[in-house]
């Protein structure tokens, strides 16, 4: 059975890996689905998490950590939305702006906050998103199959991987089910039939962004309060751009997306499972191969296996009213 304790062990990791992957995945979808692209899913993360765990650190409340990271992603969120909505800029170079501008932001606001090399103080007990141990979890620890799945894979996560899981279907019930998700997806596709309806295309859109940084800044409040203990530099280390080619693999899709970012998760903690790993006398795996190989298996799959990923047609390309 220890093939079977191996393989729960790497699914846990990946639920606590794929959590942000996961929410930022589904903020570039309800954005990129309102016709805006969003290159900032990793700028947003960035600043969610410092301000998350900055705020947790002063204040000692991590709700109040989450509070304060959701509202700085939001306020990016805003920032991208008045240049590409209101203004119609360019979509990309307004995301890579936030993405550099975050970057040199969060570390030297760090710096003169806290004066730790533009880290925060290490978040401790109420600080932090514990987690939470289904009822009978450890009286049934020892049950084989099911008891081990119970209490290692499905209990002992903090509510943010709970809440992650569960917005997937209510994404899908909001996109497919609501006339706020009909007339989102309808401005992503065709914008001037959506005027024509009467119908603001300008708010639709700024409601995607504004979903999306929410979304962007739950991401980031997770991996400062909640898979680690603090913030450091950089600390997203690219899973804002690794959420855009799970956006990009599901289609535009929830149930897809998650499934990708899934996938991208596991692959994420296979590296760690794997580092050091000799597959011959002397030869080891590389690291860097298995931690491109999400990149690289998004590029294999879209070009031979599951078909063309169709973006909304309307999508980078601002609105311009006709009189």
């Amino acid at each position: 059975m220890e093939w079977f304790n191996t393989i729960i062990i790497m699914l846990d990791a990946t639920l606590r890996v794929a959590t942000p992957l996961l929410f930022a995945a589904l903020a570039g979808m309800f954005s990129e689905r309102a016709g805006v692209v969003d290159i900032s899913l990793e700028g947003k993360m960035l600043a969610s998490a410092f301000a998350a765990a900055a705020a947790s650190s002063v204040t000692g409340s991590v709700w109040c950590g989450l509070l304060a990271g959701i509202a700085t992603s939001v306020f990016f969120a805003l920032i991208h939305g008045f240049a590409c909505i209101t203004h119609r800029g360019d979509q990309v170079v307004s995301g890579v702006a936030i993405n550099i501008l975050v970057a040199g932001l969060t570390v030297t606001l760090g710096r003169y906050w806290f004066q730790q090399g533009g880290q925060t103080p290490q978040l401790k007990d109420a600080e932090r998103f514990k987690p939470i141990e289904f009822p009978f979890a450890q009286e049934l620890a020892d049950v084989p199959v099911i008891g081990h799945v119970y209490s290692e894979l499905l209990s002992g996560h903090n509510i943010l991987v709970y809440l992650a899981f569960a917005l997937v279907p209510l994404s899908a019930w909001v996109l497919y089910r609501t006339r706020f998700g009909l007339r989102l997806r309808a401005v992503g596709e065709n914008p001037s039939a959506v005027d024509t309806a009467g119908i603001s295309v300008t708010w639709l859109r700024y409601r995607g962004v504004l979903i999306c940084g929410v979304l962007c800044g739950f991401a980031g409040a997770y991996l400062s309060t909640a898979l680690t203990g603090g913030f450091i530099a950089n600390m997203t280390a690219g899973k804002g751009f690794m959420a855009l080619a799970a956006l990009i693999f599901g289609k535009w899709r929830p149930v897809p997306v998650m499934l990708a970012c899934l996938l991208f998760g596991f692959l994420d903690a296979a590296a760690v499972r794997l580092q050091g790993v000799e597959i011959a006398d002397g030869v080891a795996i590389p690291v860097e191969l298995i931690n491109a190989a999400p990149y690289i298996l998004t590029v294999f799959l879209l070009a031979g296996f599951i078909g063309k990923a169709i973006a909304p047609k309307a999508v980078g390309t601002p609105y311009v009213k006709e009189r």
